[in-house]
C-alpha cells in the first residue's frame, strides 16, 4: 500500500511540474510527450488533485484558467478512465453524456458546413450556408443548458468534498465559451449578403473557436469530471440532481427513463406540521409563511454570517436559477468566477459596517431586472448575514398618473 502511495505521490508532483513549465512557456505537445514517457496513464483522480494543489498553493485559478486548453491539448489521450463507474439509463451522468452525443452530431454537421463554405467561389453567396450555421449554432447554444445544470446541481456537492478547484475553473470555462457561442451568432445575425469568401474568413476567427470550445469541454466533461463525480457522489445525491434538471430543462436530448437508486430518498421539507413559527409582531403557520415568501413580487436570497446560503424563495416567475442544492453552498461558489471578488467585497463591507446596501439593475431578456443586497442585522447592530431581492420592475416603470384603492372594482386586471 505504501508503494503505491507513494507512486501516486510521485507522479503527481511530475505532472505538476509540468503543469508549471506549461506555465512558463513550455510546448504542450513537447510536454505530452515528458507525460506519455515520465508518467504513462495518468489517472483521472490525479488531474484533479494537481489541479486543486496548485490552486490551493497560491497559483490563481485565473491562471488555471487561462492555461485550462493548453492542459488539456497536452493530456489529451493520457487520461485513465479505465476504472470509470458504469451508469444506468436516466442517472444524471448518462444524460450529460448523451447530451454530448447530441453536441458532438451538431458540431460534426457544422464541420461540414465549413467545407461547403471553403468551396464555394469567393464571390459566390453565402446567405444559404450561413444560415444553414445560423441554425447550427442556434441548437449548440442548447448547450447552456447542460452547463447551467452542472454549475447548480453537480457542483455543490464537489465543494460539499473540499473539490473547489476544478468547478471553479470549469465554470469559467463555461462563461468563455458563452461568449464565444453568443460571438458565432451575433456574427451569422449580420452576415447576411456577404460573399463567401469573406465568410470563409469568419471561419477561423469567429466559429471554429466556439464550436471547438464545446468540443473540448466534452473532453474535459467525460475523461475527468464525470469519473471523479461518481466516485464522490452518492447514489441519494444524484437521485436529487436528477429530480431537479427538469427546472432548468436538458440539451438536445430528452431523458425517457427515470432512474431511481435502490435507496432512494425523497426530497421532503422537514417541520412540525402542528408547530407556529412565532415572531415579534405575530405569527405564522409553516404553510402559510412559506406561501407568503413565494407570493411576494421578488426572489428572496439569504446567506448567513458565514457566506452559506441557508434560504431562497420559490414564486412562480423566478428571475433566477435556485434549487435545493445551493443550500449549505458557500455563496462564492454560487456565482462565475469573474465576480467573485465584487462579492467578496459587498459581503465585507456588510460584515464590516461600511455599508447596508448595494444595488445593480440590468437588462435580460428584454425586462428590467433590480437586484438589491441588504445586511441583516440584529437590534445590536451585529451582522447575521445579507439578504438578496431580484425584482422585474419593467411594468413598474411604464406606470403614470394614479390608480386608487377605490378604482379596483372598475380597473379589472392589470395590464
Amino acid at each position: 500500500m505504501s508503494e503505491a502511495m507513494d507512486n501516486s505521490r510521485q507522479r503527481r508532483d511530475h505532472l505538476k511540474k509540468l503543469i508549471l513549465e506549461l506555465h512558463k512557456g513550455a510546448d504542450a505537445e513537447n510536454v505530452r510527450g515528458q507525460i506519455a514517457r515520465l508518467i504513462g496513464q495518468v489517472p483521472y483522480g490525479d488531474v484533479v488533485a494537481v489541479e486543486q494543489e496548485l490552486i490551493s498553493e497560491g497559483l490563481p485559478s485565473e491562471e488555471v484558467l487561462r492555461l485550462c486548453d493548453i492542459h488539456s491539448a497536452a493530456l489529451r489521450g493520457q487520461i485513465d478512465v479505465s476504472g470509470m463507474k458504469a451508469v444506468p439509463e436516466g442517472h444524471p451522468v448518462h444524460t450529460f453524456s448523451e447530451e454530448n452525443r447530441a453536441l458532438e452530431a451538431v458540431i460534426a454537421q457544422i464541420e461540414i458546413a465549413f467545407s461547403k463554405l471553403r468551396a464555394l467561389p469567393a464571390r459566390d453567396d453565402a446567405s444559404p450556408v450561413l444560415a444553414e450555421l445560423l441554425a447550427l449554432f442556434t441548437s449548440l447554444w442548447d448547450v447552456d443548458k447542460h452547463y447551467r445544470r452542472k454549475e447548480n446541481f453537480v457542483f455543490p456537492y464537489l465543494e460539499k468534498q473540499g473539490i473547489t478547484g476544478p468547478p471553479t475553473v470549469m465554470w469559467g470555462k463555461h462563461d468563455q465559451i458563452r461568449d464565444l457561442l453568443k460571438g458565432a451568432r451575433d456574427a451569422l445575425l449580420v452576415s447576411k449578403g456577404i460573399g463567401a469568401g469573406e465568410a470563409a474568413a469568419l471561419i477561423d476567427l469567429v466559429f471554429k473557436p466556439a464550436a471547438e470550445a464545446v468540443k473540448d469541454m466534452i473532453v474535459k466533461e467525460s475523461q475527468i469530471l464525470f469519473p471523479l463525480c461518481l466516485d464522490v457522489i452518492e447514489d441519494s445525491e444524484w437521485f436529487e440532481i436528477a429530480q431537479l434538471g427538469p427546472e432548468i430543462g436538458f440539451c438536445l436530448y430528452d431523458p425517457q427513463v427515470e432512474w431511481v437508486p435502490e435507496r432512494a430518498m425523497k426530497l421532503e421539507l422537514t417541520a412540525s406540521l402542528h408547530g407556529r413559527v412565532v415572531l415579534p409582531s405575530g405569527s405564522f403557520s409553516l404553510d402559510e409563511l412559506t406561501a407568503m415568501l413565494n407570493t411576494l413580487p421578488a426572489d428572496l436570497t439569504f446567506v448567513d454570517r458565514d457566506d452559506t446560503v441557508r434560504y431562497f424563495s420559490q414564486g412562480k416567475e423566478r428571475i433566477f436559477d435556485r434549487n435545493r442544492t445551493i443550500l449549505g453552498r458557500k455563496v462564492q461558489f454560487c456565482h462565475p468566477p469573474s465576480s467573485v471578488h465584487i462579492v467578496n467585497r459587498i459581503l465585507e463591507d456588510f460584515r464590516s459596517g461600511r455599508q447596508d446596501r448595494a444595488e445593480f439593475w440590468i437588462t435580460l431578456g428584454g425586462k428590467f431586472i433590480y437586484i438589491s443586497y441588504y445586511a441583516v442585522r440584529d437590534g445590536n447592530g451585529e451582522y447575521l448575514g445579507t439578504v438578496e431581492v431580484s425584482m422585474d420592475l419593467t411594468r413598474l416603470r411604464q406606470l403614470e398618473g394614479e390608480r386608487r384603492l377605490l378604482s379596483y372594482e372598475t380597473a379589472g386586471e392589470p395590464a
